[in-house]
């Protein structure tokens, strides 16, 4: 059965096709994510995601699209997005453990419900598409790939859009992160 068969029987919702695309393609997902990551158990958690991902928008995807392209795309995608995310952990752990590290002040109560509103107002305030963008990857936890996907935009323009948000709420909450050193 070729890829435009097997798409066609996964878009009316056929089990049995997917368990075969399951069946055939599943290891190859991991070996190409393992490639990328040098783990295993990451390897594998990217592979389910894209077969997960596979058998939910099945439905929407394009009959010309090839099934070895799209998990080949999606899965080097998944694994290059899980590194980003990595990195993004690390860097910033130093920065969370130091503000748990940090001794108790009596004034932190008052200043704590002061710094959630100044963050809650300078997101209101952000540019609409780009408050969205940021509400969806913080408050939603929903990666780049996913977030491009619900709003019909490129995942670089999410990417533009993320950095912009933080750039004005870095500059907007300033005072804040000066005080509280």
């Amino acid at each position: 059965m070729d890829d435009r068969d097997l798409l066609g029987r996964l878009q009316a919702g056929d089990e049995g096709a997917f368990d075969a695309v399951f069946r055939e393609w599943y290891p190859v997902l991991v070996r190409v994510a393992a490639a990328i990551l040098h783990d295993m158990d990451a390897a594998e958690e990217v592979a389910q995601d894209v077969m997960h991902e596979l058998w939910r928008r099945a439905h929407i995807m394009d009959a010309g699209t090839t099934l070895r392209g799209y998990l080949l795309r999606a899965a080097r995608n998944r694994a290059l997005n899980h590194i980003r995310h990595q990195r993004v952990r690390r860097d910033t752990r130093g920065d969370v453990e130091a503000l748990y590290h940090e001794p108790v002040r009596a004034d932190q109560p008052v200043v704590a419900g002061e710094l959630a509103e100044a963050v809650r107002r300078a997101v209101a305030e952000l540019p609409p598409r780009c408050r969205e963008v940021f509400e969806l990857s913080r408050t939603d936890g929903l990666r780049y790939a996913e977030i491009a996907e619900a709003l019909g935009i490129s995942e670089k323009t999410v990417e533009a859009q993320m950095g912009k948000a933080l750039r004005v709420l870095r500059e907007r909450l300033a005072p804040w992160m000066q005080s509280s050193h």
